[in-house]
C-alpha cells in the first residue's frame, strides 16, 4: 500500500522548512529532483500507528514558470503525487502570502492552511477570524508557531483528515467578465483531450500566456483542434493584457480575504524587529555592520575553534596515530602498510580532520545568524551595491551560501528570474571562501599570523567578495548584457534561534565535511601517497618519485608567486578534486619529516614558507580552479561543458595573477 504523502508549499521565510523540521524531526534526507538540480527535501513521521511522507517544496512566491524552483513546485503539485498540500502562510504578512494560495486554489487542490508565526502577529496586535478565513478559502486554517512546535499536531490531524475527503475543490476566485468569457470557451476546448493538466487550470494558464504550460500542452497532444485553438486565441488577442487582469483578480481576492478576516490596530505597532532594523538595515550603516558581524564571527571561530578546541583535536589525531603505529608494529605489519596508514592516512586525512572544531564553530555561528533572521537582511542591505555591479540581492544570498560550499551556492542561482542573473551568479560563486578552504587558511594563519587570525580570515573572505563583484561587473559588460531582474524578499522577524535547529544545520555541514575527509580526501591522499613512494628505486617522498616529478613540472608555473617547490605545487594540484586535499597532501609530504621530532604540520609549514609566501599561497587557494564537484554542478546547470571548462581556466589565471602580484609587490616593499 502506498504511503500517504503531504507536500509543504509556501513563500521563502514563511517558516515552511521550520514546520517541516518540527513534523519530521530527524527522519529527513536531501537529494535532487529527477532531471534537475533543485534540492528535494523529504521526511516522514508516524501518527496513530500510520506512516506518512512529507515533501518540502522550494520556497516560492508564485506558481509561474519564471525559475526552476517554481517549475518544479508547479509540476509536482499537478502530478497528484501528494494527497494533501499544507500551504504555510506568514501570519504577519498574510495578504502577500495569499497570492500563492490563490494559485493553489485555482488548481483545485486539496489544501490545508498553516497560518504560521501567529505569535509574531500577536505582538503586532493582529488578530484573525479563522472560521471566516476557512469559509472564504474553502479549506481548513490552523494557527501554528512552527519554531516552538505549537499547532504541529493539529495541522497534522487536519491534513490527514483532508486526505479522506480527496475531491477537487471549487475555485473561489472570480475573474473579470472578459476573462471569464474566454476561460469558459478555452476550458471547453481542452476538456476530454487527455492533457497532462486539469482543463480549468490549463485554460487559465493559456489565457494568462504561460509559455511553459502552453509548450507542454502542445507537445502532449496530437489534437489539431487544441493546437489551432491555442494559436488562434493568442493571434486574435495578442494586444489584450489578460495576464494582468488575472493577476489583479488574484490580488483582489487575497485583499478581500485579508480585509474580512484580519483585524489590525489603527496605529501600527512598532516591534523590537522594527527598532533593530532601523539600525541594521540602515542605508549607510547596513554594510559596515555586516562587516563587523562577520569579523566577529571569524574572530570567535579562531578563538574557540582553533585556540580553545583545536589542540584537543590535534592531540587526539596524534595519539591515535601513535597507537595505530604501535599496533601495526606489534602485529608485524608490512612496512608499506605502516607507511600508508601513518604517512598517508594519519598525516594526510588526519591533518584535515584536525580542523573539525574550527569548521564546527564557524558553521554554528553562521547557522545562528541564519536562524535569527539576520542573513536575509544581509542580502537586503547589499542589494543597492550589488546593482551597481549589475547583480541583485539574491546573488549575495548565493555568495553567503558559498561560505559553506560552492555547490549549493551555484544551485541557488536557479531562483533567479532570468538567464543573465543566473549565469553571472554562478560564474562569481567560486571566488567565495567555502568551508573546504578554511583548513588551508588555518594552517598558514596558525604558522604566521596567530595573533591576527580572525582579521586575516576576514580579509580573505572580503577579498573574495570584492573580486566577485568586480568580475560580476565585467561579465555584465561583456558576456551578459541586459537589466537585472527585481529583487523581492520577505524579511522575517528576528527570533532567538532554536538550539535544535542551529545544531541540526551545523551538523549537516560538519558531517558533510567529515564524509568528504573519509571518502574524496582519502582517495586523493591515497593516490598522492602511491605517487610519492613509487617507483621503488626512488627515495619515498623525494623529487625522484612520480609525485616529485609531477611537482617538478609545475615548479615554473608557481615560481613567480613565491612557492616554487614541488611539494607546494603538487598540493595545489591535489586541491582540484577537493580543496581539503591541499592540507592532506602537505600533511603527508611535510609533517612526516618532523613527526619524529614531535612537531606538527604548522611547524613544517614554517620551515618551507615565509609570511609573504604564505599569504600568496592563501590568495591562490582562495581564487584558483574550484573543486570537481563545483565544475560538475556548473556543467549540469548550464547543460554544457563549455562553462565548467571556462571556469576552471579563468579562475586559475585570476588566482595565479593575484598570487604573483601579492608576492612581487610584497617583495618590492621589503616583506620577503
Amino acid at each position: 500500500m502506498k504511503t500517504k504523502r503531504i507536500a509543504l508549499v509556501g513563500n521563502p521565510n514563511s517558516g515552511k522548512t521550520t514546520l517541516f523540521n518540527a513534523i519530521t524531526g530527524s527522519n529527513q534526507h536531501v537529494g535532487n529532483w529527477p532531471g534537475v538540480t533543485v534540492e528535494k527535501k523529504e521526511g516522514s513521521f508516524t501518527y496513530k500507528g500510520a506512516s506518512y511522507d512529507v515533501v518540502d517544496l522550494p520556497g516560492i512566491y508564485s506558481l509561474g514558470a519564471f525559475s526552476e524552483d517554481e517549475i518544479v513546485s508547479m509540476e509536482y503539485i499537478l502530478s497528484d503525487d501528494a494527497d494533501v498540500i499544507i500551504n504555510v502562510i506568514d501570519a504577519s504578512n498574510i495578504e502577500r502570502n495569499l497570492y500563492l494560495t490563490t494559485q493553489l486554489l485555482e488548481m483545485g487542490k486539496n489544501v490545508v492552511i498553516a497560518l504560521n508565526m501567529v505569535d509574531e502577529a500577536e505582538r503586532r496586535q493582529i488578530t484573525f477570524d479563522l472560521d471566516a478565513m476557512a469559509k472564504g478559502l474553502l479549506c481548513p486554517v490552523v494557527p501554528t508557531v512552527a519554531s516552538r512546535s505549537n499547532g504541529t499536531e493539529l495541522i497534522i490531524k487536519e491534513a490527514i483528515g483532508a486526505m479522506g475527503k480527496r475531491t477537487r475543490r471549487e475555485n473561489p476566485l472570480t475573474y473579470s467578465e472578459n476573462v471569464a468569457h474566454h476561460l469558459g470557451h478555452m476550458e471547453e476546448l481542452l476538456t476530454g483531450k487527455g492533457l497532462p493538466y486539469p482543463p480549468r487550470w490549463a485554460a487559465i494558464k493559456v489565457i494568462e500566456g504561460d509559455s511553459h504550460v502552453i509548450a507542454r500542452l502542445e507537445a502532449s497532444t496530437d489534437d489539431e483542434e487544441v493546437k489551432r485553438g491555442i494559436k488562434e486565441f493568442h493571434r486574435f488577442h495578442s494586444s489584450d493584457n489578460f495576464e494582468l487582469e488575472i493577476v489583479d483578480s488574484r490580488y483582489a481576492f487575497a485583499h478581500r480575504i485579508a480585509e474580512q478576516t484580519v483585524k489590525r490596530p489603527q496605529v501600527e505597532v512598532v516591534t523590537l524587529t522594527d527598532k533593530i532594523d532601523k539600525i541594521l538595515i540602515n542605508k549607510y550603516l547596513g554594510i559596515p555592520i555586516f562587516a563587523l558581524i562577520m569579523l566577529a564571527v571569524f574572530q570567535l571561530t579562531f578563538a574557540i575553534g582553533e585556540d580553545l578546541l583545536g589542540g584537543y583535536a590535534a592531540t587526539l589525531v596524534d595519539g591515535f596515530g601513535l597507537w595505530l603505529e604501535r599496533l601495526l608494529s606489534w602485529a608485524n605489519a608490512p612496512q608499506f602498510l605502516i607507511s600508508f596508514m601513518i604517512d598517508g592516512v594519519i598525516n594526510g586525512v588526519g591533518a584535515v580532520v584536525e580542523f573539525v572544531p574550527l569548521i564546527t564553530v564557524m558553521y554554528l555561528l553562521l547557522s545562528f545568524l541564519e536562524d535569527s533572521g539576520y542573513m536575509a537582511r544581509a542580502a537586503y542591505v547589499w542589494d543597492n551595491l550589488m546593482r551597481r555591479f549589475g547583480m541583485q540581492g539574491k546573488a549575495f544570498i548565493s555568495m553567503i551560501i558559498g561560505f559553506g560550499c560552492t555547490v549549493p551556492a551555484i544551485m541557488s542561482a536557479r531562483t533567479m528570474d532570468n538567464k543573465k542573473d543566473r549565469m553571472v551568479t554562478m560564474l562569481v560563486a567560486p571566488f567565495m571562501s567555502c568551508g573546504a578552504k578554511l583548513p588551508i587558511y588555518s594552517v598558514f594563519i596558525a604558522a604566521f599570523f596567530p595573533s591576527h587570525g580572525g582579521l586575516v580570515l576576514f580579509s580573505l573572505y572580503a577579498f573574495g567578495i570584492i573580486l566577485g563583484l568586480l568580475m560580476g561587473k565585467l561579465f555584465n559588460k561583456t558576456l551578459f548584457k541586459g537589466e537585472s531582474s527585481y529583487f523581492i524578499m520577505e524579511l522575517p522577524p528576528y527570533r532567538i534561534p532554536s538550539a535544535k535547529s542551529v545544531v541540526r544545520n551545523m551538523w549537516l555541514n560538519v558531517s558533510d565535511f567529515i564524509k568528504r575527509a573519509g571518502t574524496i580526501i582519502f582517495v586523493v591522499v591515497t593516490v598522492m601517497w602511491l605517487l610519492a613512494v613509487l617507483p621503488k628505486a626512488a627515495i619515498p617522498y623525494s623529487q625522484a618519485s612520480y609525485l616529485g616529478r609531477l611537482g617538478t613540472l609545475l615548479i615554473p608555473v608557481f615560481r613567480h608567486a613565491g612557492f616554487g617547490t614541488w611539494q607546494e605545487s603538487v598540493a595545489l594540484f591535489a586541491g582540484i578534486p577537493a580543496k581539503e586535499a591541499v592540507v592532506g597532501t602537505l600533511g603527508m609530504l611535510y609533517a612526516g619529516q618532523y613527526m619524529e621530532e614531535g612537531a606538527m604540520l604548522v611547524t613544517a609549514v614554517q620551515q618551507h614558507f615565509t609570511a609573504l609566501t604564505a599569504l600568496a599561497y592563501m590568495v591562490m587557494v582562495l581564487l584558483y580552479t574550484p573543486c570537481i564537484a563545483t565544475l560538475s554542478t556548473v556543467g549540469k546547470e548550464t547543460k554544457s561543458l563549455r562553462w565548467p571548462m571556462a571556469m576552471a581556466l579563468y579562475t586559475f589565471v585570476i588566482g595565479w595573477v593575484a598570487a604573483v602580484m601579492v608576492f612581487q609587490i610584497g617583495s618590492l616593499l621589503g616583506f620577503a
